[in-house]
């Protein structure tokens, strides 16, 4: 079953330059991001916003990734593998190539998007509010640039949790922005502000040092 997505079209009215494909937290659907298309202002660029293929088992109408409430985290592979497929799928319809992909993800999608997006030639991954769902063990010396960002105050997400993604991404040699903002799980103007910026530059060739710091 093919993914279903919210889809944006450049506000420049020309062909994309790029696009940024959004994967959304556990218990929330495509909808929940799509204000990203219109507070980034990136207007050379295509934006999608992915409902996951899973319905959340106590949220009406809502969507995961895999089942947290489960030690398996049944649906992990078949969701990784759909957003994998979907991804170049995407490169194949043009006429956005994966380098010009930018994979973000808010919690649970922010996990997804960590584990997918640094497997793949994409230009760049974001993780807001994110997590690692499995332990690293490839080098990332090679994988696109990584954004996070977190919440000092998350309670769903805990700040520790992106601590040792945080180190765990650097102990493999990954280029890594991160920032953490005033703020529990959610997504503040500021960060919106940092991630277009970082975004910009990655498309302009800026590349973010391994483990740089604000």
């Amino acid at each position: 079953m093919a993914l279903e997505a919210i889809s944006v079209p450049p506000a420049s009215g020309k062909p994309p330059q790029g696009a940024i494909v959004a994967l959304h937290g556990w218990g929330a659907n495509a909808n929940d991001l799509s204000f990203l298309a219109a507070v980034l202002g990136l207007t050379e660029l295509q934006f999608y916003a992915l409902d996951a293929p899973h319905a959340h088992p106590h949220v009406p109408g809502g969507r995961m990734w895999y089942d947290l409430e489960r030690e398996d985290y049944w649906g992990l592979d078949e969701s990784r593998d759909q957003v994998q497929r979907w991804l170049k799928k995407l490169e194949n319809r043009g006429p956005v190539g994966l380098d010009r992909v930018f994979l973000c993800g808010f919690s649970q999608g922010g996990a997804m998007a960590l584990d997918v997006g640094t497997e793949l030639p994409v230009a760049g991954v974001a993780s807001l509010s994110g997590y690692l769902h499995r332990p690293l063990t490839r080098s990332l010396e090679a994988a696109a640039p990584i954004f996070m960002a977190h919440g000092r105050r998350d309670l769903v997400v805990p700040p520790h949790l992106a601590s040792q993604a945080r180190q765990a991404i650097c102990d493999r040699g990954g280029r890594l922005h991160y920032e953490e903002f005033d703020m529990g799980h959610e997504i503040c103007i500021r960060e919106i502000d940092a991630l277009r910026m970082f975004i910009q530059q990655v498309f302009q060739g800026v590349l973010p040092a391994p483990c740089a710091d604000v």
